[in-house]
């Protein structure tokens, strides 16, 4: 059976300060995601990096994404980035509702409203989702299928295919251990299954679930093994060539 390519998302969040490090970070990346054999990698740097690293992709192994778009092309919107200027950037992917975009006031309405806009423009949408907290009721799981339902409220069936889900668990953010990979697989399977009821089974069981929070390569190969995801969407562990390497390596030996 031929493996599944994974998909390996490195989030820079608003780092690093100077355009000569992000081109060393992303060099340094690309030599091994060049090489692999079974996963590709997708870089999202701050915006204005997008134009400086997007002459340094060689091949189909690693693209650029964003990490946060307008539902606006243009018009009065300060400080936004619309879907066509990333497009033009270099950007072929985008993150849309990361926590730390949620946190600031954020809502799943916008969330809808920029996946639909960044599809509209060609772009893949990385909608993220998860739970601030647990609770020994499950509460959680009605939270979590809210967020999914809301966030790809009237969405078409066939712009599925042009959007991952990566599920981040709050709580797990940040933290010395990430999510256990047997955890994981029950949410894995949860995520799928609202997808499930959204849009039938198949288009559930074919969507694609990242896992994001603490990933390191200590722990990469119990998140992707015992949880059965689809890859990985990383943090600060993206900054450091040498442990997102460690990372794309290991996945390539499972």
């Amino acid at each position: 059976m031929k493996k599944k390519e994974k998909l390996i998302v490195g989030n820079w969040k608003l780092n690093p300060t100077d355009k000569e490090t992000a081109k060393k970070i992303f060099v340094g990346v690309r030599q091994f995601s060049t090489k692999s054999k079974y996963s590709k990698t997708v870089i999202c740097p701050p915006f204005h990096y997008l134009s400086v690293l997007q002459p340094l992709i060689k091949g189909k192994k690693i693209a650029l994404g964003a990490q946060d778009v307008f539902w606006e092309n243009e018009g009065a919107f300060t400080g936004e980035i619309s879907p066509v200027m990333l497009s033009k950037a270099g950007a072929s992917y985008v993150i849309i509702g990361h926590s730390e975009r949620r946190a600031m006031g954020e809502t799943d309405e916008m969330v809808n409203r920029k996946v639909k806009a960044a599809l509209k423009e060609g772009l893949r949408a990385i909608v993220c989702v998860g739970e601030k907290e647990r609770d020994a009721h499950g509460h959680y799981l009605e939270f979590l299928s809210a967020q999914i339902r809301n966030s790809l409220d009237k969405i078409q069936k066939k712009s599925l295919s042009d959007i991952i889900i990566a599920y981040e668990p709050i709580w797990a953010i940040g933290k010395k251990e990430a999510l256990n990979g047997s955890l994981l697989y029950e949410m894995t399977l949860f995520v799928k299954k609202v997808i499930s009821d959204m849009y039938g089974y198949d288009a559930g069981m074919d969507m694609r679930v990242l896992y994001g929070g603490s990933v390191t390569p200590v722990n990469t190969v119990d998140i992707i093994s015992n949880g059965q995801v689809d890859g990985l969407l990383i943090g600060r562990q993206s900054l450091d060539p040498e442990s997102f390497s460690e990372i794309i390596t290991l996945i390539d030996t499972l």
